[in-house]
């Protein structure tokens, strides 16, 4: 890339940054209503995993008790549910949960629990379905990783704790706009990023095809490996046709995800010439004292990687 062009578009990058960070002092404090921990006898709330669970926490705040079933670093698609965790289930309240065919285990899970409600939190989004591959024409589950779809699973997460507790029916209401707020935020900057890219610049290669919605939302073209975690990964034709398509694209840098090997994705940026632009955060959050504890954070942290990796030289 013309050494002028990067400066210019890096000088836009901060003004970007600037403007996310007046922004950001701009707006409602998350738990407006109260960020103490919730009482013993609070609604328990069990989601399927942990980037669901903090979307959760911060519409219930101090009103409901919020837990994963699915640990740090899990791999949602292919989980399979323990004894202990049918008990976690039956002792919940409320059950959350993506749908569009993340958890293929989900219903058969849910089969053996009885009486308690769960609740799907893409219902409502437009799916857009996989292009190829074994799950051709079915949808792809990683709604939440767009910042505006995302916005309708914290709705969704608000309307199903009214629904179990309507005496705190106004804090969920606030909380969840508070929320709201923060993603239509990152929306907002992300948006005015990548509208600052040049156009052949604009294209998102990862091993899964987990950011679908992100590039369909924000106007990315998309390539990817494999389009589900349960697909086979890696194989030499895969590796082939992506770095076929990587060569024809010119795109500077190549991305894998925190949960899958990115062995694969190495070979394709040595036979390219591609950088290998470091590892994304999709189907998990990290550790408290990691790079993304929380869902907001996994946002900002990806977008800003993916941006950094396609304005390199």
């Amino acid at each position: 890339m013309n050494r002028k062009i990067l400066l210019l578009l890096l000088t836009a990058l901060m003004a970007a940054t600037t403007v996310a960070q007046a922004n950001e002092t701009e707006l409602p404090a998350l738990c407006p209503n109260g960020t103490e921990a919730p009482a013993e006898d609070a609604p328990k709330v069990l989601t399927t995993f942990t980037v669901l669970a903090d979307m959760a926490r911060n519409v219930a705040c101090d009103r409901a008790r919020v837990e994963s079933l699915t640990r740090v670093g899990a791999e949602i698609h292919g989980y399979e549910p323990t004894p202990s965790d049918l008990v976690r289930a039956q002792e919940a309240d409320l059950v959350l949960y993506n749908g569009l065919n993340l958890e293929v285990w989900f219903e058969q899970f849910m089969g053996a629990v009885s009486d308690v409600p769960s609740v799907q939190l893409s219902d409502g989004t437009d799916p857009l379905l996989i292009a190829e591959g074994a799950y051709r024409d079915l949808p792809n589950p990683h709604a939440w990783m767009s910042p505006l779809r995302a916005i309708l699973y914290v709705e969704n997460i608000r309307d199903a704790l009214i629904e179990i507790d309507p005496d705190n029916a106004d804090a969920y209401t606030e909380n969840a706009a508070a929320y709201i707020a923060h993603l239509e935020a990152i929306d907002t900057v992300l948006r005015e990023t990548v509208a600052k890219l040049p156009e052949e610049q604009r294209v998102l290669v990862t091993c899964e095809g987990a950011f679908t919605y992100l590039a369909n939302d924000y106007g990315l073209q998309e390539l990817y490996m494999w389009a589900i975690n349960t697909d086979q990964q890696g194989t030499p034709r895969q590796v082939a046709r992506l770095t076929d398509s990587v060569r024809s694209t010119g795109v500077p840098a190549v991305f894998c995800e925190t949960t899958v090997s990115s062995d694969a994705m190495l070979v394709v940026a040595e036979s390219t010439g591609a950088r290998f632009g470091g590892s994304l955060y999709v189907d998990s959050l990290s550790e408290p004292d990691g790079d993304v504890p929380t869902y907001l954070d996994l946002l900002r942290y990806d977008v800003n990687l993916i941006v950094d990796g396609l304005l390199g030289e």
